[in-house]
């Protein structure tokens, strides 16, 4: 995408400041955040735990909401100050589950409805980007019925970005696609977190969508914010009881820094060590997002010698504690790499049985290998 597009040049925004509270005869919601300027914040949790409520009460579509929602320096709402924006004077964009488009109109007339909403409804490049940054100018003709429900979800995005929103609004987008069209949209998705200067709150209940999107993330349980931090810091954390204990792990930023052609992998860097993974075309030097899950990864008190399981480093045991079932324990590990900060590398999770903790001698504060059997190329 162009450096210079009105997009990426809209007005800025440093954060999101939201306070709300909501009462119902069964539901309350009552949730304080400070949320960052830009990137994909998600909102996290079980069905029913008010993910939806919020952002619809951000967007101002449930009036009984009591609190103040500031993004930026805009003033949203504020009941102190008795500022109420109706949804329609909130620079906002709002993508929902089931793409709402017109289907007495083709996809471009489509998006000329968002452009007219727009700030600045001449500037026919806000558009014009939108299309570019969704790879969607070869379906401007179409009409919405001849559309996969993929290529409907990337054209509603487009027309939410048309109308040049500070904050985009996702709620639950991938929720009614098939696997084949959710991996058809996902890659459109990290291009709008990686080249908008553009904040977003993504709802989901999805850990793969998580794990790949998120920069931020929000856990909502029962309409309180459970856990709200880095992605990658919210993961790495030993409680984390929202995700299932199978899909328990951590993410790792890193940067492709070795292509062996020969054997058809990878070799990525990240800060502590390196791991080889599967070589999916990415680029030397590119950056990328790996999922090391604790059920993936051993430990051993000796330097690993003949095993076919090929990333290993060393690692110091910095906490540990039963984990749900009695049989395990689940261990964190600080990656002590030779160029690192002890204090801030890289952080892996290990799930591994009592017994096996019992017989190694292991203990906090002991230097272990740790042996990582499987890693996932996040996106």
């Amino acid at each position: 995408m162009r450096s210079s597009t009105p997009l990426q040049n809209a007005p800025g925004v440093s954060g999101l400041a939201i306070q709300l509270q909501l009462v119902r005869e069964s539901f309350s919601l009552d949730v304080s955040l400070q949320l960052p300027a830009q990137g994909i914040t998600v909102l996290f949790g079980a069905s029913g735990s008010g993910k939806t409520t919020l952002l619809r009460s951000v967007a101002g579509l449930e009036p009984q909401a009591r609190g103040s929602v500031c993004v930026g320096e805009e003033v949203w709402q504020s009941d102190e100050a008795g500022i109420h924006l109706p949804t329609h004077r909130r620079a906002l964009g709002y993508v929902f589950q089931e793409a709402s488009l017109f289907e007495h109109l083709d996809v471009r007339r489509n998006l000329m409805f968002g452009l007219q909403r727009s700030a600045a409804p001449h500037e026919q490049r806000v558009l014009t980007d939108a299309i570019e940054l969704l790879g969607i100018a070869h379906l401007l003709q179409r009409s919405v019925g001849e559309l996969s429900g993929g290529e409907r979800q990337r054209v509603a995005i487009a027309r939410a970005l048309a109308t040049r929103p500070r904050l985009l609004l996702l709620d639950e987008p991938l929720a009614a696609l098939d696997p084949a069209r959710k991996q058809e949209v996902m890659p459109w998705l990290e291009r709008l977190r990686d080249e908008l200067q553009l904040p977003m709150l993504y709802v989901t209940h999805s850990v793969e969508e998580m794990t790949r999107l998120g920069d931020h993330l929000v856990v909502l349980e029962q309409g309180r914010v459970k856990r709200s931090g880095p992605l990658a810091d919210t993961l790495s954390s030993m409680d984390t009881p929202w995700v299932e204990p199978q899909e328990q792990g951590v993410l790792l930023d890193g940067r492709v820094v070795e292509r062996d052609q020969s054997w058809h992998l990878a070799r990525v860097e990240f800060n502590g060590g390196d791991l080889w993974i599967r070589d999916t075309g990415a680029t030397v030097g590119s950056q990328v997002r790996l999922r090391v899950l604790a059920r993936d990864v051993s430990l051993t008190t000796q330097a690993p010698a003949h095993t076919s399981i090929q990333n290993h480093f060393e690692a110091c045991i910095e906490a540990d504690q039963p984990d749900a079932h009695p049989s395990q324990r689940l261990v964190r590990l600080r990656v002590k790499g030779r160029k690192t900060n002890p204090e801030t590398s890289s952080v892996v999770l290990a799930r591994i049985t009592q017994r096996a903790w019992s017989q190694l001698g292991l203990a906090t504060g002991q230097s272990v290998w740790v042996q990582v059997k499987s890693v996932a190329l996040v996106g």
